[in-house]
């Protein structure tokens, strides 16, 4: 047997190649969407790929399904529940996928989304005991899938649905069973995703605090209370992927000079700013939007940006095209025109405008300073936490509106009056600070580190209330 895992850091996205060595056959479940690792890596060890199997229709990330399939002939497998309107094969519970001496059985798990599934793995040299079980969005790290990504109105009941699994699915299993779960730290598929990517079964049973027992009640409670912000994009993502991705087909670098840009630009594309923060500050073509190209940029682009938005780049390394084309496509970015190939020099040189400054960062004895000014030199406090987590404690004069909604609420905001922005640890509020910026407000403050550090620092919240999460 031969088993591969690949990782997408940011979006904490784990896909797997599965393979018999002696047939020369293997699968990928879940491939993102940059599918030539896994041709690679299958070509290396001598395997053909014949078949793509997806554990559930993704919300966060856009498969590699059919660009695999396109590349390779293999056929794709994905649940009855799902729907899918692409050319694939339906599975149902306890279907069993051959892969020479290597068998993947099907186990219908639903509490993520419907149409869930986990496969359990054996080498059948060896023995017919499942060996592994790659989990996809049922059982992680730490943690369970969150129920709510197919729909706020159907959390409860797919919450019962996870209960279910759990219990009837994968609890029933040997501790020795080695856990793969399709997502890592990083992920908003699930609440506190644990860092390490492998577990087993036997220490997530005593560890994991969404297994301890409790009444199916009490699980669907802990299972819908307390959820963090939804991934940007995630409805049209996951309308992506039920109707089957695009193939991206090969990435090329596309270099566009100032005058070939202008008429997109005129027309309506975007100018997505990937340099470094220093250099943005320094100089940056004014309405640009800047989203550094790191590991967070799949998830803050859905915040920012219009995903059907025709764009440009601007980025530091030429070099860096292709990944951060791969990093906007697994979002469901995907009318990426080119980079900006001139510098701003040069763009400068043309007559056209540039600006400086950016978004402040600032300490939060700072902004403990700021807020205590009058109040037309206040600024106005904006908190993008959840509301279960604004509810525990925030920044006194802090104004509730989670990251998922500001771009439909930034109209309530004047873009002349300073804002400070603020989540838990100064991740989320780059996020709404970078969106502030694109839409032309001339004064924006970032907290450092968040209402955390903001905490450590002594300084004072506002209406705390102990949460309670109690075993029933």
């Amino acid at each position: 047997m031969y088993l591969q895992q690949f990782f997408v850091e940011g979006l904490g996205c784990a896909s797997y190649l599965v393979g018999c060595e002696a047939a020369g056959v293997a699968a990928v479940i879940d491939p993102d969407r940059d599918v030539q690792k896994y041709v690679d890596e299958a070509a290396a060890h001598g395997l053909k790929i014949t078949h793509i199997i997806e554990t559930h229709l993704h919300a966060d990330h856009v498969s590699g399904n059919t660009e695999l399939a396109r590349r390779t002939g293999a056929a794709i497998y994905l649940h009855e529940a799902g729907a899918a309107q692409f050319p694939h094969e339906p599975v149902r519970h306890e279907d069993v996928i051959r892969l020479g001496n290597v068998q993947l059985q099907v186990r219908h798990t639903p509490g993520h989304t419907p149409e869930s599934i986990t496969l359990l793995v054996s080498d059948t040299t060896r023995v017919e005991q499942p060996w592994f079980a790659l989990t996809g969005d049922t059982l992680f790290v730490g943690d369970v899938g969150r129920p709510d990504l197919v729909g706020v109105e159907a959390a409860r009941d797919l919450a019962g649905h996870m209960h279910d699994s759990l219990n009837n699915e994968i609890l029933t299993h040997d501790d020795s069973l080695i856990i793969y779960p399709g997502h890592g730290a990083g992920s908003l598929c699930g609440r506190s995703i644990g860092s390490v990517r492998v577990t087993s079964l036997g220490f997530e049973r005593h560890s994991n605090p969404a297994l301890q027992p409790r009444s199916k009640a009490a699980f669907i409670t802990f299972a819908t209370e307390d959820l963090p912000e939804q991934p940007g994009n995630h409805k049209r993502i996951k309308t992506i992927n039920r109707q089957g991705p695009r193939a991206l087909g090969d990435v090329k670098p596309a270099p566009l000079t100032v005058q070939e840009s202008i008429p997109y630009f005129r027309k309506g594309a975007a100018l997505l700013d990937t340099r470094s923060k220093a250099d943005y500050v320094a100089k940056h073509i004014p309405g640009s939007a800047h989203l550094e190209a790191d590991q967070q940029l799949s998830n803050r682009v859905g915040f920012v940006l219009p995903p059907d938005a025709p764009l440009i780049l601007l980025l530091s390394d030429p070099a860096s095209y292709q990944s951060v084309v791969y990093s906007l496509a697994r979002v469901g970015y995907e009318n990426v025109i080119g980079y900006l190939s001139d510098s701003l020099d040069t763009w400068e040189a043309l007559g056209l405008p540039v600006t400086s400054g950016d978004v402040r960062d600032v300490e939060p004895q700072e902004l403990y300073d700021l807020i205590q000014l009058p109040d037309d030199e206040r600024p106005v406090v904006i908190d993008v936490r959840e509301a279960w987590e604004h509810a525990q404690g925030h920044i006194p004069t802090a104004r509730l509106i989670p990251l998922g909604d500001l771009p439909r609420r930034i109209g309530e905001l004047d873009p002349d009056q300073p804002v400070a922005v603020v989540c838990a640890t100064g991740s989320r509020s780059q996020s709404a600070a970078a969106l502030l910026g694109q839409k032309g407000f001339k004064t924006i403050y970032n907290v450092i580190g968040g209402t955390m550090y903001w905490m450590q620092n002594g300084l004072p919240l506002e209406q705390p209330v102990a949460a309670s999460r109690g075993v029933q």
